[in-house]
């Protein structure tokens, strides 16, 4: 039933072309994503806190991350706010929901008792990154406009291009914490370490946004030549776990650890 109606009001968020339907799809926005999170802990089984067990796996960890950008948004509301933007979050809002009841992934008992809060670090700091993609196609696409001395107002609903780009590396700072603190958390509890592809990916997804923050701090990268590293380290960091599970779960048809 949340599925159903997350999808429902990710539909009726699409609506758009007049102000009598925007007044409609704004609030049917917030209401698909608190759905969605709702679903997401039903599904996911109180992220392991009962019986030691979490319902892990492609799907449920592609829409959680989905869920945690798309809310980072709804709680920002100014990008809701422009249609354009509006339909294509609740486009892959309900595209995420459909993934997850296609490939619900399956109850694995956790290894740790620290496992749940590592997950939960780990997942957190894929929807920060993930906010600061969005943000960061809408600074590219604004800088693009600039160029072409087109307005800027449809694109960046009315924030100075400077905001923009701060608000970007704010996502990316606060994510890169909370990736290192995931990945330490991991390191710490692990009771057997394995160099296994997450962990390398992992490992690899932190140092390009480490050298991103160097090079922003320390020799002023903006514009295109930062949100390429940017994009680059959030798609090793989605391939880490999503991408392995995606190839083991629907190429493969097998399960894995």
């Amino acid at each position: 039933m949340l599925a159903v109606l997350a999808v429902t009001a990710y539909a009726v968020s699409l609506l758009g072309g007049s102000a009598r339907f925007d007044r409609v799809a704004m609030p049917a926005f917030v209401v698909a994503v608190a759905a969605h999170a709702a679903m997401l802990l039903s599904e996911i089984g109180s992220l392991g806190f009962h019986d030691a067990a979490a319902r892990l796996g492609f799907g449920p960890v592609l829409s959680l991350t989905v869920c945690l950008t798309l809310a980072i948004h709804a709680l920002d509301g100014r990008f809701i706010t422009v249609p354009v933007v509006r339909r294509v979050l609740a486009g892959i809002g309900a595209a995420a929901v459909v993934v997850q009841g296609l490939f619900p992934g399956e109850a694995r008992v956790l290894g740790s008792a620290w496992a749940p809060l590592h997950w939960l670090l780990g997942v957190a700091s894929y929807g920060l990154m993930g906010a600061a993609v969005l943000h960061g196609v809408l600074l590219d696409a604004a800088e693009r406009r600039l160029r072409q001395r087109r307005s800027l107002a449809p694109v960046v609903a009315g924030m100075p291009l400077l905001q923009i780009e701060r608000i970007t590396f704010r996502f990316v700072e606060a994510g890169f914490v909370v990736l290192s603190a995931a990945i330490a958390l991991g390191i710490v509890t692990s009771p057997q370490w394995r160099w296994d592809h997450k962990t390398v990916l992992s490992l690899l997804g932190w140092s390009i946004f480490a050298l991103l923050l160097a090079g922003r701090h320390g020799r002023g990268w903006r514009g295109r030549h930062a949100t390429r590293w940017l994009y680059a380290g959030a798609l090793v960091l989605l391939l880490a776990y999503v991408g392995s599970r995606f190839v083991l779960e629907v190429l493969l048809s097998r399960s894995a650890a």
